[in-house]
């Protein structure tokens, strides 16, 4: 069985993550996701959540790093996780989502996170702990 990637991005912005409320279908409505979506044949990770970036939220981003790992989301389809950055726009929920919540590490918890995505957050969580820690070393 051929398997096709779901892309998914914790994009980050001043030591926060962008949350997304699924509005469909039905059994996922109500609950957080990280953005993103299905590739397209013969399109990459990056290039896909660059595209569902746009599409869902209205922004320009660029994929950063992949984080560790790939989630089963239902046979045939897998989650994979970058971290991203944006470089133009402000997000707006366009499509699949009804709200969007930018999160602190210590705030990830607030919110019920689709099951598959917890473990990317989990790692976004740190890394963003990590920068945090190190930020005031860095000016000294």
């Amino acid at each position: 069985m051929t398997v096709r990637v779901v892309v998914g991005g914790a994009v980050c912005r001043a030591g926060l993550l962008l949350a997304a409320r699924r509005s469909a279908p039905p059994e996922l409505a109500g609950r957080w996701e990280l953005p993103g979506g299905k590739a397209e044949p013969g399109e990459s990770g990056p290039e896909a959540l660059v595209r569902e970036l746009r599409e869902e939220l209205g922004v320009e981003a660029e994929a950063l790093e992949r984080i560790p790992g790939e989630w089963p989301l239902k046979p045939g389809l897998v989650l994979r996780v970058w971290t991203a950055r944006l470089l133009s726009g402000e997000p707006e929920p366009l499509e699949d989502h009804d709200e969007l919540r930018w999160l602190g590490p210590d705030e990830l918890d607030a919110v019920d996170w689709l099951d598959q995505d917890r473990p990317a957050v989990a790692e976004a969580g740190r890394r963003l702990r990590a920068a945090a820690a190190a930020a005031p070393a860095a000016s000294d």
